[in-house]
C-alpha cells in the first residue's frame, strides 16, 4: 500500500485538469486533503467572476485526493455544490476536505472553499464508492 502522498503524485501525474488549474497540494492525508489556486483570467465567467464550473473541479479534485489518499481506487457516485459567494480574478482559494464517512465501500466528504479572507466561497458534498483496487496496479 502506498502512502497518500505518494497517491496523490500519481493522480496528479495523469490528472491535466488539475494542472492547468495550476493546484497546489497543502496536505493529505487519509480521508482529508487541503488544496488551492489562485483564479485566472481564464477562469472567469461572463459576469467576470469565477465559473461554477471551476469551482466544482477545484472541489471534485480535493474530494479525489481525500478519497483515494489509502490507495484504494475510488470513483464518484454523487455530488453537489452550494455557490456561497463569488470569487474573483487573483483570489487564492482553499479547498479543504473532511471526511464524514468512511465505509468498506462507500464514503462521504464534505469540501468548503474559502478565499485568502477565509470567507466561506461554497461548499461541496460527495459520495464515492471505493472498487477496492490500488492506483497503482499493473503500473509499477
Amino acid at each position: 500500500m502506498k502512502n497518500p502522498q505518494e497517491v496523490v503524485q500519481r493522480m496528479l501525474e495523469q490528472d491535466h485538469f488539475s494542472q492547468w488549474m495550476e493546484l497546489k497540494v497543502n496536505s493529505i492525508a487519509e480521508g482529508t486533503s487541503t488544496v488551492s489556486m489562485f483564479v485566472k483570467q481564464e477562469m472567469l465567467n461572463g459576469f467576470g467572476v469565477i465559473h461554477g464550473g471551476v469551482l466544482f473541479s477545484l472541489a471534485d479534485s480535493a474530494f479525489a485526493f481525500a478519497c483515494n489518499s489509502r490507495d484504494n481506487l475510488t470513483l464518484a457516485l454523487d455530488a453537489q455544490i452550494n455557490f456561497i459567494k463569488k470569487a474573483v480574478r487573483g483570489d487564492l482559494l482553499t479547498a479543504s476536505v473532511e471526511e464524514v464517512h468512511s465505509g468498506k465501500t462507500t464514503g462521504v466528504y464534505e469540501v468548503k472553499i474559502r478565499n485568502q479572507a477565509s470567507d466561506l466561497i461554497a461548499v461541496f458534498r460527495g459520495t464515492a464508492y471505493r472498487t477496492g483496487k490500488s492506483l497503482f496496479e499493473n503500473k509499477d
